[in-house]
């Protein structure tokens, strides 16, 4: 495996990979829970969770493939699949609970365990949400390990003292399936 190794200043490594671009709505991933209303129509209203492989069952339809859509692209789908059984159906597809998008943090912190990402996150806060730092922990070698899609990982550093003090380019903002790792 390929790593970039933060910079020995002190301040984050920053790369291109640094922060990914976002798109302003939700992108359903596997795990999630999807609420899937149809007017009027109570046997195709259902609640359903996304399967590991992206896709949904539905009545009628089948499998659909949800993972990778925001709900308006599914929401126009599912609508698009029933026009086939029912006369203008109102679809509605309501991400009910965040599954698939988390971070880990491990280490020593009061609760070494994954978090969902279900907004802007930085490692400060992650490790606030996981109790704390213990006794012994290296406030100076925290950093976040990060998955790229072409399999570099990137140790990004964190200043955690300068993140306390909000200081600019001390704190790592989160990704999905990154890792705050706490020596």
């Amino acid at each position: 495996m390929k790593y970039k190794a933060p910079a020995t200043d002190g301040a984050p490594f920053v790369s291109k990979y640094a922060t990914l671009p976002t798109s302003s709505e939700y992108v359903i991933g596997a795990n999630d829970v999807l609420a899937i209303s149809v007017w009027h129509e109570p046997d195709v209203t259902k609640t359903v969770s996304v399967r590991p492989d992206g896709k949904i069952s539905l009545p009628l339809l089948g499998d659909v493939q949800a993972a990778g859509k925001t709900p308006t692209e599914l929401t126009a789908e599912v609508k698009t699949g029933l026009e086939k059984y029912i006369n203008s159906p109102e679809v509605t597809v309501i991400v009910q609970d965040v599954k698939s998008k988390k971070v880990s943090v491990v280490g020593e912190v009061a609760t070494p365990h994954e978090i969902a990402l279900t907004g802007p996150m930085t490692a400060l806060d992650a490790i606030t949400m996981a109790g704390g730092l213990k006794d012994f922990a290296k406030k100076k070698k925290i950093y976040v390990l990060r998955q790229m899609p072409d399999g570099v990982k990137l140790r990004l550093a964190m200043n955690y003292d300068g993140a306390l003090k909000g200081k600019p380019r001390s704190d790592v903002t989160l990704q999905p399936n990154d890792v705050v790792v706490v020596p």
